[in-house]
């Protein structure tokens, strides 16, 4: 079934995997560029489409990384956060996890405290006017190894922002073996975080088995890789494990090949929890919003699908209750 935009777009959402840097859209990435000239970015709008074309995900990780040389300021922090939870707005999200990474920020001459002081006025004053609640994931780019771990842990459990509620793992999989970060994860959990590291988007199962035995997940980034093992499929139904799922972007960085192909089906017909979100939405020529509309398609969804998709959001979050109450309440609403 085809849902309207419009239907898609005013449904209240809350997303749980969507980057910080990755949610710069070539409006904001524009802006950015302008004030730094001299990036290979271009500031033109139009000439950052072509910009953000990937091959696969290790051209997808350079072109990101040049977007995040922009970022060289705690005002180019404020200002992009800020902006992002403007164009979340215009979609009706009304909550977000913010997956950010402070370590590559710190590393280009950010301090912590600075970084997290513009990100909470962001945030701040993101819900004040914008009416969008935004909270923290903080996650160690595994590229960067274990220094990168050992700095974003010091940031999460010592600066630890207001708005912190999880700890994660983002960057490439392959070559980034996810049991080394154990430590950090099991020092971040006793500091009362939660465990949310990606884990089977670019690789097989037996990583997402490395983030639920060594890393303690709570939630699984992506999980894309879990249909192929029926024993995985199992223990993540039984344990009510959820999955963030982006279908564009495992498109985008050739993860999956097409739609059609796309596991999302598969994993709600074998009982797994599931939730649909954007990951680095402009990058890939997205938003959630659209995702709701490949989402609802793929599963032959009619609204009070899609609506029970946007609740599954809001309960498996890492929301206080009374902001879960409101936003069911609101997606309730909206559909009778």
């Amino acid at each position: 079934m085809t849902l309207s935009r419009d239907f898609l777009t005013g449904l209240p959402k809350a997303e749980l995997h969507v980057h910080h840097v990755g949610s710069a859209s070539p409006r904001i990435v524009a802006e950015l560029a302008a004030r730094h000239p001299g990036s290979p970015v271009p500031a033109d709008p139009a000439a950052l489409a072509e910009y953000f074309t990937f091959t696969d995900f290790a051209k997808f990780v350079e072109v990101y990384l040049t977007v995040v040389d922009l970022i060289s300021s705690p005002d180019d922090v404020r200002l992009l956060t800020y902006e992002i939870a403007r164009e979340m707005a215009a979609q009706n999200i009304r909550y977000s996890e913010l997956t950010v990474t402070p370590y590559t920020s710190v590393i280009r001459g950010i301090a912590a405290e600075a970084f997290c002081e513009a990100i909470e006025d962001a945030r701040t004053a993101a819900e004040k006017e914008l009416g969008v609640t935004l909270r923290w994931i903080f996650d160690i780019p595994g590229e960067a190894g274990l220094p990168a771990a050992e700095e974003t842990l010091r940031i999460a459990t010592k600066i630890r922002p207001d708005g912190l509620v999880a700890f994660g793992l983002g960057g490439p999989e392959i070559g980034v073996p996810r049991p080394q970060f154990a430590p950090y994860f099991d020092q971040a959990r006793a500091a009362g975080l939660h465990s949310v590291p990606h884990a089977g988007e670019t690789t097989g199962p037996e990583t997402i088995w490395d983030a639920l035995r060594v890393l303690k997940a709570e939630r699984i980034g992506h999980g894309t890789s879990a249909m192929q093992d029926p024993e995985l499929v199992a223990y993540l139904a039984e344990h009510r494990i959820p999955l963030e799922v982006s279908p564009t972007s495992n498109l985008a960085t050739q993860a999956v090949r097409s739609y059609a192909e796309h596991p999302l089906p598969a994993m709600v017909e074998a009982g797994l929890v599931v939730t649909i979100n954007s990951d680095d939405p402009p990058m890939f020529g997205t938003d959630l919003t659209n995702e709701y509309a490949v989402a609802t398609e793929l599963l032959d969804l009619d609204e009070s699908g899609a609506a029970e998709l946007a609740r599954t959001a809001v309960r498996v979050s890492f929301a206080d209750q009374p902001v879960k109450d409101k936003l069911l309440a609101e997606i309730d609403a909206y559909v009778s």
